[in-house]
């Protein structure tokens, strides 16, 4: 934690406050805390001050009163009578600095009789006017709703006068009311400590006993200004490692500070949000916290909220969170829930209302916490904790063993008059949360609850109980070694086991981090200027060492800020002196693993490793409260005037201002410790100029990369005027556009590849599980974007319900006119020149509206959150998110209709940036919406294009189509004769990879020449074209009646039928290749040796290329083998070359050759039998594999066979022996001249050197390549 420790501030505390009713000024009723006025006055809030501050200020802490003000009593001043429950309650908060750094208060609130005549009357004139009007309305005839009606009325409606009917008015009075002659009238009052570190157990036992002082019937031993002057002038802070004991006003106070080898102060207890919460509730709550979500705690408690936030952040050790941390959000600040940033914030709930009336802006990635009832609402997609059920496990273990339940004590919420509703409730939420419901037998728990406990948890998880100690209470036997009570060691002892076994599970999965930090090249000061375009860390390295599982989680876990951070101050920080304590801490217990495990630090193990060193941690603690290391000074009588520091009992009084503004003249702890900091700082100094930065400098930078992804780390606690609103907002608006700029720059980064290592940028690329993390955190910043500034909210997401609006407005606007075509679409001289090129498909129409549609008629996908990230996808995917968002936002009025003036999407020249980031994602293709949503139908359009030349009018077969994409293939489709196109629907086939068609030889004329099979997605746009050029029929060209066809996506902008480029290439073009003319295989190809070889060299480097990208990431195997340039086509030419030229009139194909050399092997084995083994198994594969293709039942033509054959060939890694066996093959001599690369020695064996190299790849091929071949 950032405590924000001054080297100046080395006291206990920084101030004592005092705040409360100010009598001089009256009641103001407090209209920010949002109180509706029909509330009776008892239950309104009213105005508190800060009523006194000693001492005035302290320069390394200036006063802010505002604040301070505002979280002493967040909701103002609270009255209650003598009929009243009036206990102390005490609560802790936190005030972040500005840059970060925090201050904590610990708050005692209690109450006292209120001794002012005029506040009384006036409270008892609020109740005349309050109970006449609600005489008014149980007596106006015409409401049959009674009670309901006060909402409707102003809250400042006049009293009108009237009768009183006896039997209203006793009603009424049964309704805490307040009579001046018989009730006593008490109202709130608070003291608190502000302290720079968090000692939250030590302060609250001071501020009790300083409140028992008062109360209680005999004064103290010393006036009241002697304690407060002790405490905040007397009483130092303890030093690292050491515990410190000081004097309250009735006993000892102990508190102790871990060492700087030990995990970092914290001082709330964590055992009570297990309680509160469970552990599966605290373990995804855990996980929404680290991918910066924004996380909403609710409770009626001020202290519960602070203790699960400060839990959950302290449990987060090494990281830190890095955005808006407020977990008290003051009842003024409400409209800081329209933050459009992760925050984490606490909101307090009156206990009347419930869930459902609770109007949040945003809710899409919205963890809605309630802390009470024992429930928590996640956002959607949210990826599992790594060894989620082991972890649960292990945290349950250590809970039992100190007597907590795992799954939470339900008891512990105070909502008792709802238990028989949430007994019901409960089952339902705790299933839709994964906790195991199981509410416990009641008259167990009355006869021992620990046991219940233990009884249902070993029912459930399964932990053995033979293994665990329980701990007994050491209640009989107090020890009197222990110097603080014993509750207290407990609460230590357990928060620092489940701390480590937090602290573990990140030293296990990160111990090989340092490995993947990039250290920056060029000096500090570039690397600073540059920070947000620079990669601090590898991931996709890191991410290929992880198991399977980890991955939905840390893909996303990378890319937060606090890991950003995290690794920034590693970089930033080069030898130990001056690393940050939390990163020294977390790197010597990374080292302690991998000696102890001495792995390789690539080589990853998702074996549960559990924490061992839980027993030393607690080892430290025992001895620190055995052996009190520093005693402070006892209070002592002040130099006070006679009569001074007396009070009335009952009151907690001003105390003397003028002995309580400056401390002692001289401070012995003071002087003690300054040689040995001035000694430290010579130390960090040499360490600065040996980095050419000073220390301030690199504070500076730290602090500076911290904010980098932050626009506005605090609120400002302070009365809110409409100009501070505004300027709130305007920095929101800048940081989104920041944070969008960055995110686009980062994924165009991440998805062209190799143009970004040009860029600097270490070569990756990017992982599909990367891709996914970055479109969603997009979908994740659009939801914030749109949410901000909402005028009412409508749905769970902002985005979808706008879209939704814009829908409604343009059907209805299309009802009216005839004529115009569907609603949203761009007319024809909009549309795209895309999909064709040179093709007779009619171009997809751009529409937003027929994009919605599509995703309306997906029945998987169930909520507003999910239908909008589709369409974002889809968008993406066809290369339109922009100019469709830009379309929704060109609707002014609808913008208008829907969003305050200060919103990110009424800021024009905001929205235009943007929109034009946004615009940058054309130069990339996504298939972010085929790859995901597998499952749905889409529907596709296949069109067949015959030749120009040879039109295929006469044609009388009857043709068919089989389209394969990665994810599964249609089966046979008939295609109609004369139309040569049909549409079909079927599930998602992904990319599309292969087109098998041929016809079935009827009638006269059953010969057709095919240029090409388009075949266009009709969802996403995307068309591919899978190249012919041959005829299909008996008699002519290679006889073949059936072709297997390898196709590509095409670019949307090519006109012309040349070579397609595309951006992430399925298949590497190879370099050297383009300057040859794409032929068919009849016009034989004059290509040198030279280019041959090159040709075959580069079809294996794309096969290579392809087995070392991670297997999520592969493209198109089939494309590789069997496309423009692949090893079939190499192969070719390789035996096309030096071919003798055969008769005039009469075609010989290259399977020809293979057939005669076929017939020789058969007859040379038979007789002569080789004795050479090697030889004769080559052989018989050879010839199994030729008969197996020519046996098959499939009209497939020569050259089909050919490729059937280097396919078979490559999979089963024989090729290499079937080029040595042709080489040396009499019929070799007969059919190729003599310059011919198969007769020549030196190059067929580099061939087969070449070829070899496909050994070590297991090779799958696509079942249309060898369907019909049983081999």
């Amino acid at each position: 934690m950032t405590t924000g420790v001054s080297p100046v501030s080395r006291r206990f505390a920084d101030y004592f406050v005092i705040c409360g009713l100010d009598t001089e000024s009256g009641l103001e009723p407090d209209e920010l805390s949002g109180e509706n006025f029909e509330q009776s006055p008892l239950r309104r809030t009213f105005k508190s001050k800060v009523l006194a501050h000693y001492p005035d200020n302290v320069e390394w802490n200036p006063f802010d009163q505002d604040a301070v003000g505002m979280l002493c009593m967040p909701k103002g001043l609270a009255f209650r009578t003598q009929a009243d429950s009036r206990e102390p309650d005490f609560h802790s908060f936190i005030i972040t600095r500005e840059d970060g750094s925090r201050t904590y208060g610990f708050a005692l609130t209690f109450f006292e009789e209120v001794t002012s005549k005029q506040i009384c009357s006036a409270m008892q004139t609020l109740y005349h006017m309050h109970n006449a009007e609600q005489y008014d309305i149980l007596h106006t005839p015409t409401s049959p709703r009674g009670q309901e009606e006060p909402r409707l009325r102003h809250p400042r409606a006049q009293p009108r006068p009237v009768l009183h009917a006896a039997p209203a008015i006793s009603r009424l009075q049964r309704f805490n009311s307040y009579d001046i002659s018989r009730d006593t009238l008490y109202v709130s009052k608070c003291i608190c400590l502000i302290t720079p570190m968090a000692f939250a157990q030590a302060c609250g036992k001071a501020l009790q006993q300083l409140h028992r002082a008062v109360t209680s019937p005999h004064p103290p031993p010393l006036p009241l200004e002697s304690y407060v002057f002790n405490i905040l002038y007397e009483v130092p802070l303890p030093p690292s490692g050491r515990s410190l004991k000081f004097s309250g006003v009735y006993g000892p106070v102990v508190c102790q500070r871990p060492s700087t080898s030990e995990l970092p102060l914290f001082d709330f207890a964590i055992g009570e949000m297990f309680d509160l919460l469970g552990v599966e509730n605290v373990l995804q709550l855990f996980t929404c916290a680290l991918l910066e979500m924004q996380i909403l705690l609710y409770s009626r408690h001020y202290q519960r909220l602070m203790t699960v936030a400060e839990s959950i952040t302290a449990l987060m050790f090494p990281y830190q969170w890095q955005h808006v941390y407020v977990p008290i959000l003051p009842a003024s600040l409400l409209h800081f829930l329209d933050a459009p940033v992760p925050y984490l914030m606490g909101l307090h709930s009156n206990g009347q209302d419930d869930r459902t009336k609770l109007e949040l802006p945003q809710e899409a990635n919205l963890c809605f916490v309630d802390i009470d009832n024992h429930f928590i609402e996640l956002p959607e997609e949210l990826p599992q904790f790594p060894n989620k059920l082991e972890f649960i496990q292990e945290i349950s273990e250590v809970l039992v063993s100190f007597g907590v339940a795992p799954e939470g004590n339900i008891r512990s919420s105070d909502s008792q008059l709802k238990r028989g509703a949430l007994r019901s409730l409960d089952a339902v939420s705790d299933k839709r949360n994964g906790n195991l419901a199981s509410p416990l037998n009641s008259y167990l728990l009355r006869e021992n609850v620990t046991i219940a406990r233990l009884q249902a948890l070993v029912k459930r998880t399964g932990v053995s109980l033979e293994k665990l100690e329980v701990r007994e209470d050491a209640g009989g036997n107090k020890d009197a070694r222990f110097h603080c009570d014993e509750e207290e060691l407990k609460m230590h002892q357990l928060n620092i086991h489940v701390r480590e076994v937090f602290a573990n599970r990140f030293t296990q999965m990160f111990a090989d981090y340092e490995v993947f930090v990039i250290q920056p090249s060029q000096d500090k000061e570039s690397w600073f200027t540059n920070r947000d375009q620079m990669q601090n860390f590898d991931k996709a390295s890191f991410l290929s060492d992880q198991p399977e599982p980890y991955l939905p989680f840390l893909s996303r876990f990378l890319e937060t800020q606090m890991f950003a951070s995290f690794i920034d101050s590693k970089i930033l920080c080069h030898d130990d002196e001056d690393k940050e304590h939390t990163l020294r801490v977390f790197d010597t217990r990374v080292d302690k693993v991998r000696m102890l495990n001495v792995r390789t630090p690539t080589l990853r193990t998702s074996m549960y490793q559990k924490c061992t060193n839980m027993e030393e941690a607690e080892k430290a603690i025992e001895m620190r409260v055995m052996k009190i290391d520093h005693p402070a000074l006892h209070p002592h009588l002040l130099d006070m005037k006679i009569g001074q520091g007396r009070y009335e009992q009952g009151f907690f009084p001003r105390l003397q201002s003028d002995v309580l503004s400056s401390g002692p003249a001289s401070n012995k702890w003071a002087k003690r410790s300054a040689p040995a900091q001035w000694r430290r700082r010579d130390r960090q100094k040499q360490h600065a100029e040996h980095l050419y930065l000073d220390n301030d400098q690199r504070e500076k930078y730290i602090q500076e990369a911290r904010n980098l992804g932050t626009t506005i780390r605090q609120p400002k606690l302070s009365n809110l005027s409409p100009s501070v609103i505004a300027q709130t907002n305007w920095k929101f608006v800048e940081g989104l556009l920041k944070e969008c700029r960055i995110k686009t720059k980062r994924m165009l980064v991440e998805k062209m590849g190799r143009e970004a290592v040009e860029l600097g940028h270490v070569e990756v690329s990017i992982t599909g599980v990367e891709e996914n993390t970055l479109i969603a955190s997009l979908c994740d910043l659009l939801e914030r974007i749109w949410s901000h500034g909402l005028q009412v909210k409508q749905g769970k997401s902002a985005l979808w319900s706008h879209l939704l609006h814009y829908q409604e407005s343009k059907e209805k606007k299309s009802a009216t006119p005839a004529g115009l075509g569907p609603p949203g679409f761009i007319h024809d001289a909009e549309r795209r020149k895309s999909d064709g090129g040179g093709s007779a498909l009619p171009p997809l129409k751009v529409s937003l509206i027929q994009d919605m549609r599509h995703i309306q008629n997906i029945s998987e996908i169930k909520t507003d959150v999910g239908k909008a990230r589709a369409w974002v996808r889809l968008s993406m995917e066809k290369k339109l998110l922009s100019r469709h968002l830009k379309q929704l936002l060109s609707d002014l009025e609808l913008t208008k209709k829907l969003y305050k003036r200060y919103a990110f999407l009424r800021c024009d020249d905001e929205k235009e940036q943007f929109l034009y980031h946004l615009l940058s994602f054309n130069a990339v293709d996504y298939f972010c919406f085929t790859n995901v949503f597998t499952t749905i139908m889409i529907p596709y359009h296949v069109l067949v294009v015959p030749s120009k030349k040879l039109g295929g009018s006469m044609f009388t077969a009857n043709p068919w189509v089989c389209v394969s994409g990665e994810l599964a293939e249609t089966g046979v489709l008939q295609v109609p004769r004369n139309a040569q196109e049909i549409t079909f629907e079927c599930q998602n086939l992904g990319k599309l990879t292969t087109v098998q068609m041929g016809h079935d030889n009827a009638g006269l004329y059953a010969k057709w020449l095919v240029e090409c099979v388009l075949v266009r997605n009709e969802i996403t746009g995307h068309t591919y074209k899978f190249p012919c050029g041959r005829w299909l029929g008996k008699g002519v060209d290679d006889g073949s009646l059936e072709r297997i066809l390898v196709g590509e996506l095409m670019t949307p902008s090519a006109e012309n039928d040349e070579r397609m480029c595309r951006t992430p290439p399925m298949q590497q073009s190879p370099g050297m290749m383009r300057r040859f003319v794409t032929i068919s295989p009849n016009s034989k190809p004059k290509l040198n040796t030279g280019q041959i070889q090159e040709g075959v060299g580069e079809a294996i480097n794309g096969i290579v290329k392809h087995f070392h990208k991670p297997e999520k990431e592969r493209g198109s195997l089939t494309l590789l083998l069997c496309g423009e340039f692949g090893l079939v086509w190499a192969l070719e030419q390789v035996f096309q070359h030096g071919f003798k030229s055969p008769r005039l009139f009469k075609n010989v194909f290259i399977w020809d050759f293979l057939e005669k050399a076929q017939v020789y092997f058969e007859s040379a084995e038979q007789r002569d039998g080789n004795p050479d083994e090697n030889w004769q198994s080559r052989v018989r594969h050879f010839c199994r594999f030729m008969r197996a293709i020519n046996n098959t039942s499939r009209n497939i033509g020569k050259d089909g066979k050919f490729q059937m054959l280097i396919c078979l060939g490559a999979r089963d890694h024989l090729l290499h022996h079937w080029i040595a066996l042709l080489a040396d093959c009499p019929i070799t001599a007969q059919m190729y001249e003599d310059a011919a690369l198969i007769k020549d020695r030196s190059l067929v064996n580099s061939l087969i050197r070449v070829l070899q190299t496909l050994q070590e790849f297991n090779i799958t091929l696509e079942s249309s390549l060898v369907k019909g071949v049983g081999i």
